[in-house]
């Protein structure tokens, strides 16, 4: 059953995957009517907060229960100004990389620092040392970039 558990996880993972390579292109498709490349990321937020506000009303669930706040380290409220600097950077960024370099570079990046985190255990992540495999596969996804960010563009 944990195999099975394991393999819906990670369909669910690459389905993420996959909108956030369709995000890229509606975002950069936005950007395009609007110009704007921050105005596009806006409109995606609000949008986006408007979806998750409703499904929050829906939940039901009080609001900062008693002591919640004071147990979450300072960190863990950067989210949103992380998740502000990715779309905005990848509405930036789809138009002039493609699909394909824009999301194994993402993902590159993701490798990079996920073998960090994992060696340490931070943010709440469990310590999970680095083994062959692990770099080996990392190294494959560096090497993607490669090769990907090394191919004409645009018909060249």
């Amino acid at each position: 059953m944990a195999n099975l558990t394991s393999f819906v996880l990670v369909i669910l993972s690459v389905i993420v995957g996959m909108t956030l390579a369709s995000q890229a292109g509606i975002n950069a498709q936005l950007r395009s009517g609007l110009s704007s490349p921050l105005q596009a990321a806006f409109i995606s937020f609000v949008i986006g907060t408007l979806v998750l506000g409703t499904l929050v009303l829906i939940e039901g669930k009080p609001w900062f229960p008693s002591g919640s706040i004071r147990s979450i380290p300072w960190w863990a409220w950067l989210g949103g100004f992380l998740g502000a600097f990715n779309i905005a950077m990848s509405i930036y960024l789809a138009p002039m990389l493609g699909a394909l370099a824009l999301a194994i570079s993402i993902v590159c990046g993701q490798v990079i620092a996920s073998l960090f985190f994992d060696q340490y255990g931070l943010l709440g992540y469990p310590k999970i040392e680095l083994s062959p495999q692990r770099l080996g596969g990392a190294i494959l996804i560096v090497i993607g970039v490669i090769l990907v960010a090394n191919h004409p563009s645009k018909g060249s």
